[in-house]
């Protein structure tokens, strides 16, 4: 790919082009932030000025309007392939600095020549405001510790669902809009817009680079050793100091702190699956909102400077990483922190202390921005895998899991249909344990800490069931949705609870007789019975768990129990 001559660019004014498009943010001298009807506007507005920028309308969102991408698409002579990066807003419309940034910005690289030429090779491609019913939600007393705007939306959307817990499980028409953008575009990187604050701090900026032992191989080498650095460095250039998002809560970071692990349920967690490069901005709640739009707008033109001078390896080494896919032999399905290898960062924080609160008359936390330091800090960015699986060559999934099978079309899953009934040697799975959150969360009560048992068997399938390679490229979303024990997976979300419940059962004064039957037909099955009711008191004074272990161990216990309804091929 042919690369221009880069200009430091993060040097002109910001809003020098304002004229004829100013956004709301700018009317207001950085206090309000645009309404969704705004936005959508300004953007329409934007594209029937300027040939480069398009808005396209793809999917609904709960809220009964659609979904709108906006591209900036400069036309080449030269036959070249674009980079491209997704930039998503207002994912919480609390949190709205990345909806104002990304409106500024693009109408900057428009009405400049010059940078609509140096992005010649980039197609920019925004979500104005993801959760378009929560920008409609408007209030002001939500974010209750946020220095501004004057106004803002909800979190939840219309079905109040956080859309940052819905990248895997797809519950809202939302996150269906929004996965159907994300493999239109494939991005090379992706930003998710966001504000946070867990603890107090100098910094406007804090940044949530996907972890890089997960994305893995050379791509995740490239994140964190060239592309977090490199950004870092260019933004300090600028009087903009950045950090890795403070994973704390309620205490003093200086004692150190560990990178944020994004499962998939999360935005950069589910794009990682796919070999995008993820970053999750992260502003200072704190600040006053004017800095924190104006730093989101300067980190978004240094993340497209990167990509403009980087646009070539990136694109090999995503390739690479694709094309990398059939020499694995085992993936990793859960992750702990590496605490043998840890970073210093050199963290500008404000001296805490714990006092006296003159509330609960107990001790609370209270930041003296009177007293800034810069410390050296442990950050502990290094993950190691935990528990791995050996990867299939297939997984078969019965037709009925229409459920599952949606969702796999949905990203563009490539599989084939049996063409006939079919009896196959499979690996299966069989649910050992597992546990169950106690409160709702996200409309779920996930499961957790999932054990099974594998056993081999022959399956018959029928015509229509799914064939599955895991030779592609969504081997990941495969893996990380398919394998039960997975944080996840589609069984601790849910997808299968139906197994989990006995649908047939005995009567035990029928029972009885059957069940002298099957002991003096199976001796060891006696001989098992006798030892478990010497070792457990409990047991041996239950004659209905004696029963019911006795039909456990029979061919009459129910097979559609606790068995996991995807199976896997391995020759």
């Amino acid at each position: 790919m042919q690369r221009l001559i880069i200009f430091f660019f993060l040097s002109f004014t910001l809003y020098s082009n304002a004229q004829g498009f100013e956004t709301e943010f700018e009317k207001s001298n950085g206090i309000r932030t645009a309404t969704y009807q705004q936005t959508i506007q300004f953007y329409k507005n934007l594209a029937n000025n300027y040939p480069e920028i398009s808005i396209r309308e793809i999917g609904m969102t709960d809220s009964g309007k659609p979904l709108h991408l906006v591209i900036f698409n400069r036309n080449s002579n030269a036959q070249t392939t674009k980079n491209t990066i997704l930039i998503n807003n207002g994912i919480h419309p609390g949190e709205p600095d990345g909806i104002d940034a990304s409106m500024m910005m693009l109408r900057d690289i428009v009405k400049n020549e010059n940078l609509k030429e140096q992005f010649l090779n980039i197609t920019i491609c925004i979500i104005p405001i993801y959760n378009v019913g929560g920008s409609l939600n408007r209030n002001s007393y939500s974010r209750v510790n946020q220095n501004g705007p004057e106004s803002y939306g909800f979190r939840g959307n219309d079905r109040n669902f956080d859309l940052n817990r819905d990248f895997i499980k797809n519950d809202t028409k939302n996150s269906k809009a929004f996965t159907k953008i994300f493999h239109l575009v494939d991005p090379d990187i992706f930003i998710d817009n966001h504000v946070s604050n867990g603890a107090d701090y100098q910094y406007t900026l804090t940044h949530l680079f996907t972890q890089h032992n997960k994305l893995g191989d050379e791509l995740g080498k490239f994140l964190n050793e060239k592309m977090m650095p490199e950004i870092e460095k260019d933004l300090n250039k600028n009087n903009l100091i950045i950090t890795p998002y403070v994973n704390v809560f309620n205490r003093v970071p200086d004692s150190g702190f560990s990178q944020f692990f994004d499962n998939p349920r999360y935005s950069t967690g589910y794009t990682t699956l796919f070999n995008t490069l993820g970053l999750m901005v992260e502003t200072h709640m704190l600040k006053p909102y004017k800095q924190r739009v104006e730093a989101t707008y300067k980190l978004m033109f240094t993340v497209l400077d990167f990509l403009n001078k980087n646009g070539n390896e990136i694109a090999i080494l995503r390739d690479q990483a694709n094309n990398k896919l059939p020499s694995y032999k085992t993936y990793p399905i859960q992750w702990e922190i590496d605490s043998t290898q840890t970073s210093i960062l050199q963290f500008k924080g404000y001296e805490g202390s714990f006092i006296k609160s003159e509330v609960t008359g107990l001790k609370r936390l209270k930041y003296n921005r009177n007293k800034p330091f810069t410390k050296s800090v442990k950050y502990y960015n290094h993950f190691k895998p935990k528990k791995s699986i050996v990867i299939p060559r297939a997984y078969i999934i019965p037709q009925g899991w229409w459920k599952i099978i949606e969702r796999l079309e949905l990203n563009q899953i490539q599989f084939q249909t049996l063409k006939k009934d079919t009896l196959l040697y499979v690996e299966a799975y069989q649910i050992d344990n597992y546990k169950t959150t106690g409160k709702p969360y996200e409309g779920h009560y996930n499961h957790y800490n999932t054990e099974i048992t594998k056993i081999n068997i022959q399956q018959q399938f029928k015509k229509g069931d799914l064939y599955i390679p895991t030779d592609q490229k969504g081997f990941r979303y495969l893996i990380e949705t398919l394998e039960p024990e997975a944080p996840d997976s589609f069984f601790n979300w849910n997808f299968f609870d139906s197994i989990l419940q006995k649908k047939e059962g005995f009567s035990p004064y029928v029972f009885e007789d059957l069940a002298l039957e099957i002991l003096n037909k199976n001796q060891q099955l006696k001989t098992d019975l006798e030892q478990l009711k010497v070792k457990d008191k409990d047991f041996a004074n239950n004659w209905y768990a004696q029963l019911d272990y006795i039909y456990k161990h029979s061919k009459y216990n129910e097979k559609a129990y606790l068995q996991y309804p995807i199976y896997r091929v391995l020759k």
